[in-house]
């Protein structure tokens, strides 16, 4: 059943969601019409949140690809893929992406995840199969081939395919 009619029950819901945890329009947008508001209501509310400035894409964008580029670890694609999910714009995304890496640059962030793997271990593992499984794993992460065979001392990728 739409709610067409009950603009002052959606705005309690957008402020529970927002206190939850902060949202990009088109998350707010979607969570609004789930509850089944009407496309007038939602639009009212999310204008009127905007307003109030609870609902910034710019500013989610730029928290986010900090929190995930620090805390997570995450490369630069899989942060973009993230934000790309939230309904964001590719400018927003390369600005919170440059943001986020005056902070820690892409080469940090796989040095600092080798530091975790290793846990008393060397950093990069001995044998082809232990390379492999690390790069695939950085990879999942989001950072770029190139910069993990430089990080790892791996000559290209056919050393990760060779098998003796």
């Amino acid at each position: 059943m739409i709610q067409e009619l009950k603009p002052e029950k959606a705005m309690q819901y957008g402020y529970r969601l927002l206190a939850a945890r902060q949202l990009s329009e088109k998350e707010f947008r979607t969570k609004l019409k789930g509850k089944g508001f009407g496309s007038s209501v939602v639009e009212s509310v999310v204008d009127r949140f905007r307003d109030l400035g609870y609902l910034n894409d710019a500013v989610f964008a730029r928290q986010r690809a900090r929190s995930l580029a620090e805390y997570r670890l995450w490369g630069n694609r899989r942060i973009e893929a993230s934000l790309r999910g939230k309904g964001l714009s590719r400018e927003l995304i390369g600005e919170a992406l440059t943001l986020a890496r005056e902070e820690i640059t892409e080469r940090e962030a796989i040095r600092q995840l080798l530091g975790n793997k290793g846990k008393g271990q060397g950093m990069v593992p001995e044998g082809k199969r232990g390379k492999h499984r690390l790069f695939q794993s950085l990879m999942g992460k989001g950072f770029p081939p190139g910069l993990i065979f430089e990080i790892l001392s791996i000559g290209g990728e056919e050393d990760l395919h060779d098998r003796e």
